[in-house]
């Protein structure tokens, strides 16, 4: 069965990046046990108590936060992030084990208010030629960490800032180690009064048409609700972020130890699921990185 040969080489694709003592008979029942429990979801959601509301119309299925820990870390195998999303938009027609299948991972992190007046004035070439500089140091601690390195290519769609709607997107086209095939993080970001949702799609480059195709679809799902929206912001009570548009597509907020918590990126290259941590690292920021892997340097605390 093509499916399932497809899925037996996607888990045999993580068994150099973590200890796997089972046959792959073995782990592909346990994986497809997993996946046939899974909760699939359509129509309106309420994300976070009330933060947020996704409407997911019938070309697409969701999954709740519990669900998608599933995912990302029993079938994908990811490291536990110690904190979970607030779930995962699949296309309604592919699953986690499907060869060509891409998902989003939706989180929220309330860091204040972000001022988008920058936004007619950013260079994204040069903010691009940065990024590569902090991901070319990065890769000196992902070697040391056992991790893939990755490469930067460049911009697989350049950002684009909605500034009525207070939401920005843009896609950046990765290579992992030697992988022959590059891989696809499609970022959405959407402002809100406190704090910023997140919607990260992981997918092979092959899947940029796609994903492009359903964006508006996905910019449209998701909103905040009345009290929480961007128009919201009370200047005398509310707190402003320290950080505004450029930190938001560089990851230069990783400084500041928030941003990114919940997203443990998970990639597909060359048909294979890879451990990739968050892609965009500034080397300085060490603790983080752990952090972010699920693993802690000796003598290291919780932020």
């Amino acid at each position: 069965m093509k499916i399932r040969s497809l899925a037996l080489a996607l888990l045999l694709g993580t068994a150099s990046l973590h200890a796997a003592s089972e046959a792959p008979e073995t782990r592909f029942a346990e994986a497809k046990k997993l996946i046939d429990g899974l909760r699939f979801q359509q129509g309106e959601i309420h994300l976070r108590g009330g933060l947020a509301t996704i409407k997911v119309p019938e070309r697409f299925r969701y999954l709740d936060p519990a669900d998608a820990e599933t995912v990302l870390t029993k079938i994908w195998h990811n490291p536990p992030s110690g904190e979970r999303s607030l779930g995962m938009i699949f296309p309604a027609e592919s699953g986690p084990l499907d060869p060509d299948t891409w998902a989003v991972v939706i989180s929220y992190t309330e860091d204040g208010y972000v001022k988008d007046d920058e936004a007619a004035k950013l260079d994204y070439d040069d903010l691009l030629k940065k990024m590569k500089e902090g991901t070319s140091e990065s890769n000196k601690l992902r070697e040391k960490k056992g991790y893939a390195t990755v490469e930067l290519i460049g911009w697989a769609a350049p950002p684009r800032y909605d500034a009525a709607d207070h939401k920005m997107y843009w896609a950046k086209e990765l290579r992992f180690g030697g992988d022959p095939e590059t891989t696809l993080n499609y970022d959405i970001r959407m402002l809100g009064r406190r704090g910023v949702l997140v919607l990260n799609a992981i997918a092979p480059t092959s899947q940029l048409a796609a994903i492009e195709q359903a964006t508006p679809a996905l910019l449209a799902m998701v909103n905040f609700q009345d009290g929480h929206r961007y128009a919201d912001f009370n200047p005398s009570t509310d707190k402003v972020a320290t950080y505004g548009l450029a930190a938001l597509v560089a990851g230069g907020v990783l400084a500041k130890g928030g941003f990114f918590k919940l997203l443990i990126g998970v990639a597909l290259a060359a048909k294979k699921f890879v451990i990739v941590g968050v892609v965009v690292l500034f080397a300085a920021v060490k603790k983080f990185f752990a952090k972010v892997t699920g693993r802690r340097e000796p003598g290291q605390d919780e932020a």
